[in-house]
């Protein structure tokens, strides 16, 4: 063996390295273990999670591990530890999409344009069914409506001047507003990426998933979904108005209470008693809001914080002080003779301005939302709602603010440069802001505008805080205090100095997944990994004796280098990653194999070679078959890593590092141990066996093809049969969309049962079944699936959790996780596992003809893998017609595309073995026809097929029956794709290379009949 000290400088090395970096690892367990302890009752023996958080939140700065020479706190021991994803620790994944629209709008100027209207909500359509990006379905819509108009009348305007002209083409204006649009999608990253850094997550994960719009957010170990949903989602609009004192608009509201006793009158005459519905359209014409159901609570957005708070200069706060007027009751109005029963109900005069109840904001937007109230305020007015109800009236306020011109606040939060969480005089959270140069000088002049009146400040068209204003601010440092929390104040001074995004985001895909069913998972992963790693131990001992054992110890060094590289390389191990870890064990022995059954085979070839020179011919010759087949599933690896996501990716950078230290520890640690052992060919290595091997066979495979095609397409037209009848493949909630819920229930419950409780209350598409234990249902449902909002999220689960209550004893049942993803989105993620599923069938035949020089086995290996493909869908729609439901979904097409490469890798060995001996044949002038050296190649090869399905089966199959409900359908494609990937490897792949030679060689016959050597005709 050459280099032999460098190759133990290399090992000693990587050891060293995985040891330094999993200890970071083992330390912060240690620490998080007594964070548990600590704030564990020692009665009780429940762990308070928060008290045990509080506890880690302190040890962010102090030193909690020492090394010569470094030390190290515990906020740096966790960013290098080894970091569960969400399906083992719990958390939320979210996909967003920064909406394009509002983007386009803001470079209109907000223009009106009706034609700019329409064409945005064309475009929107379309977009539904369409993988085009937006400003090209804009383009397309506009054109299509409007063929004689350009979009530069709209676009061009005094800001986009050196951008856009008058005479600017179509496509110009396109390609302006797509770069615009493309850097709104960056901003929006960046600024994400500044909020989650804030927000205290340990390992979380931010990426722009190219070419898409969207950007995928992971929050490992998040206790709070609702906290951080609103802090992602939140534009930051900062805004400061002017605000209308009541007096001002009492005229008004006037008017108002006289238009709404009109009304009461007419329907009084029309002996009218059905009220108005309240619609839920939007509320465009009222600050922007869109959100409108019968509990709404503003006019432009949702409701979060208290507005009875005051800004100050911070070093001058007597300069503002707080509306003294409070909102501890509500008094009586002086005009109630003149107000009619509608306005009664409705308005409450709390003495600065008028207040409603949460439940009644829809109905008093709906009038306001009308031309002809509107007329009715002065100035064209904006109306803002309270974000929280007063504590004490549990009212919210009506704030009527001036307008300006440009309809653009006089003071916007673009000029906060920084804020932060801090306490005023009284110990109450606040959030102190300061502004840039430009800010302070706005801020003095509409301070001094506004001497002893109130200001309006706005964030997400909600008002946080309206104080009065005693003096003029002449430093641009000031404070916003309300009734906040000190988390609430944290998150806002957090979205303050991360800045505004450019535009709304989209929730377009989310899952929450409980911390209980993340250890769950778990148990059940590394319980299947270790049985299944002992089983393959076993069986290598059994089967090769002391060479067997050498393998293990090759295997056990293999699964450290890929725990130690993972680490190294900050990756997230998942519960995909662990099934890609099993898999590995699987597959990594069959290097060894190879190595250990051409040692074997050049042993019984010639008595007289000796087992060191058996050694070094048996790893010369699997040097070949050990590459080919371990570069096509990298290259699936790649695939799978670039097209896929979250647990996907994990998976597949679980199964690249695996392979390359399978080749590492196969090829040189082996190696290695064995020369040490034999120590130079003095002493015996035993490759023999405990059990009975297979020996060489001389079985005629190539007879058989004829009957091998036709059992296959039995088996694939019956699943085709079956797919039918079932009216299609169960696909999941990822590739059709919809709302899935993984549900906990104290005692066992029906399935079918739970389905017709919920069908009762629940339209569209609803299935429901056992997942893993008795107690626990997977409920998932297309109703609402067009509503991507957090309002339809909270009814759909409403309606779910209701259904249920009554199979727990009246209680709702816990939800364990929960899944969304739109129906955009869903056609995107269908759409790139078809191009995954394909580009990798295009790689690997670009792979194998680039390899072996001849056409015919590249389409040898793709019909074969075509093959198997159909074959595992098959088996998937066989299965869902006698009751085993398995949904088809992304982890299913990691699976399919892992069955490619696993598949491949067992056809590229019997490839190699056919090009060697067709080489050898040629080399003897043996004379042999291509159909004999094939069989006789295959026959070479059985054995070790045999022994590498075996372990893989044995790993796979371990995996289907412990490793839990969520990789089920994983590993059941897995062990059909293992069972039919040997298959085809042996009557597939190789007879399809056969046909294709003996077509060839007939047609060059036909061609040269007198030159018939030129073209060997099998018969067979």
């Amino acid at each position: 063996m050459k280099n032999k000290a460098g190759i133990i400088t290399l090992i000693i090395a990587i050891t060293l390295l995985c040891i330094y970096y999993l200890m970071f690892t083992v330390r912060a367990w240690q620490v998080q273990k007594e964070a548990r302890e600590y704030a564990r009752n020692p009665e009780t023996q429940i762990v308070d999670e928060k008290k045990a958080q509080r506890f880690l939140d302190s040890l962010n700065t102090k030193i909690v591990y020492k090394l010569p020479g470094a030390s190290f706190t515990y906020k740096s021991i966790k960013e290098k530890e080894l970091a569960l994803g969400l399906d083992l620790r719990g958390g939320m994944y979210l996909v967003v999409e920064v909406s394009p629209i509002e983007i386009i709008k803001a470079l209109s100027g907000n223009s009106n344009s009706i034609k700019l209207n329409n064409a945005l909500r064309q475009a929107q359509k379309a977009q539904v069914n369409s993988q085009e990006k937006f400003v090209y379905l804009f383009q397309k819509a506009f054109e299509r409506l409007y063929p004689n108009d350009q979009l530069a009348d709209i676009f061009a305007s005094s800001a986009n001047r050196e951008k856009i002209r008058t005479n600017s083409t179509n496509d110009e204006v396109v390609a302006f507003i797509g770069k615009e649009v493309d850097e709104g999608i960056d901003r929006a990253f960046e600024i994400l990426r500044r909020r989650i850094d804030k927000f205290g997550v340990a390992n979380p994960n931010i990426q722009k998933l190219s070419g898409t719009g969207r950007i995928m957010i992971e929050l490992p170990g998040i206790d709070n979904p609702d906290r951080a949903i609103q802090l992602i989602s939140g534009v930051a609009k900062l805004e400061f108005w002017e605000i209308y004192e009541l007096n001002e608009v009492a005229t008004s509201f006037a008017e108002l209470s006289n238009y709404l006793n009109k009304l009461d009158q007419a329907k009084a005459r029309n002996d009218t008693t059905t009220r108005r519905t309240i619609t839920k359209d939007g509320l465009s014409l009222i600050g922007g809001n869109k959100k409108t159901d019968s509990t709404d609570t503003s006019l432009v957005a949702g409701n979060e914080t208290d507005t009875t708070g005051i800004i100050t200069d911070s070093t001058q706060r007597d300069s503002i002080q707080q509306d003294s007027t409070k909102k501890n009751e509500v008094k009586p109005d002086t005009n109630q003779q003149q107000i009619g029963t509608t306005f009664t109900r409705l308005f409450k005069n709390i003495g600065s301005n008028y207040a409603a109840l949460p439940s009644d904001t829809a109905e008093i937007n709906s009038y306001l939302r009308k031309p002809e109230v509107r007329r009715m305020f002065k100035g064209n007015a904006l109306f803002f709602w309270d974000v929280k109800p007063d504590d004490n009236t549990k009212l919210l306020s009506l704030h009527i603010v001036k307008n300006t011109r440009g309809g653009q606040a006089p003071l916007e939060g673009d000029v906060v440069v920084d804020a932060r969480q801090e306490f005023d005089q009284n110990s109450r959270p606040e959030v102190s802001m300061r502004m840039n140069a430009k800010g302070t000088n706005a801020w003095k002049k509409l301070t001094r505008a506004n001497l002893n009146r109130r200001i309006a400040i706005v964030l997400d068209n909600n008002v946080y805080s309206a104080p009065i204003v005693n003096n003029e601010i002449s430093t641009g440092n000031s404070s916003i205090a309300g009734n906040f929390t000190i988390e609430e104040a944290r998150d806002l001074a957090n979205i303050l100095k991360a800045g505004k995004l450019p535009a709304p985001v989209r929730i377009v895909e989310k899952a929450v997944v409980g911390p209980s069913l993340g250890q769950k998972s778990i148990r059940q992963g590394l319980r299947s990994m270790l049985v299944g790693l002992a089983l393959v131990v076993i069986f290598m001992v059994l089967y090769y004796k002391q060479g067997g054992a050498i393998a293990n110890i090759a295997l056990l060094t293999n699964i450290f280098f890929i725990v130690g590289i993972l680490s190294q390389f900050g990756a997230i191990l998942t519960l995909a990653g662990i099934a890609g870890i099993v898999l590995t064990i699987g597959m990594s022995v069959d290097a060894n194999v190879l190595i250990y059954e051409r040692i074997r085979e050049e042993l019984r070839r010639e008595k007289a070679v000796k087992l060191p020179m058996a050694i070094k011919l048996g790893y010369e010759k699997a040097y070949s078959s050990i590459i080919d087949a371990n570069v096509t599933t990298f290259l699936i690896g790649a695939i799978l890593y670039s097209f896929g996501s979250g647990s996907v990716k994990g998976f597949a950078v679980t199964l690249m590092i695996g392979i390359g230290c399978s080749l590492f520890s196969a090829i040189f640690i082996t190696r290695l141990i064995i020369e040490v052992i034999s120590h130079g060919g003095k002493r015996q290595v035993n490759f023999s066996s405990f059990i009975p091997t297979m020996g060489k066979p001389n079985i005629s495979f190539i007879k058989l093809r004829k009957k091998a095609y036709m059992i296959s397409v039995a088996f694939i037209t019956f699943g085709i049969i079956s797919a039918v009848i079932n009216g299609g493949l169960n696909l999941g909630v990822d590739f059709k969309g919809g709302r899935s819920y993984v549900v906990e229930f104290e005692k066992p419950v029906a399935a079918t049962d739970a389905r017709i409780a919920l069908s009762k209350t629940m339209q569209g598409s609803l299935e429901v079944k056992t997942f893993g234990s008795s107690n626990q249902i997977k409920v998932t449902t297309s109703y609402l699936i067009d509503d991507e909002s957090e309002e339809a999220d909270l009814q759909v689960r409403t309606l779910v959790l209701n259904g249920l209550k009554s199979f727990n004893s009246g209680k709702k049942p816990s939800v364990e996780s929960f899944f969304k993803v739109g129906s955009t989105i869903a056609d995107d993620i269908r759409n790139t596992a078809q191009t995954a599923v394909v580009f990798s069938l295009v790689v690997i035949f670009i792979y194998i003809v680039a390899r072996f020089r001849r056409w015919q086995y590249g389409a040898g290996a793709i019909a074969a893998l075509f093959h198997d493909v159909l074959f595992v869908l098959s088996a998937f729609s066989i299965a869902y017609l006698f009751g085993f439901s398995l949904e088809i979904d992304q982890v299913f097409i990691a699976a399919i595309l892992t069955v490619i490469g696993y598949s491949i890798n067992d056809t590229v060995v019997v490839f190699d073995r056919i090009r060697e001996e067709d080489s050898d044949n040629e080399k003897a002038r043996r004379g042999q026809a291509f159909g004999e050296v094939l069989n006789n190649a295959i026959n070479n090869t059985l054995s070790r097929t045999v022994m590498t399905s075996t372990t893989t089966l044995v790993v796979v199959l371990t995996l289907f029956l412990a490793g839990g409900e969520v990789l089920r359908g994983f590993s059941f494609a897995l062990l059909v794709g293992v069972l039919v990937g040997t298959y085809s490897s042996v009557f597939i792949a190789s007879p399809i290379v056969l046909d294709f030679h003996n077509l060839q060689a007939r047609r060059q016959k036909n061609k040269k009949p007198v030159v018939a050597n030129n073209a060997k005709s099998v018969k067979s």
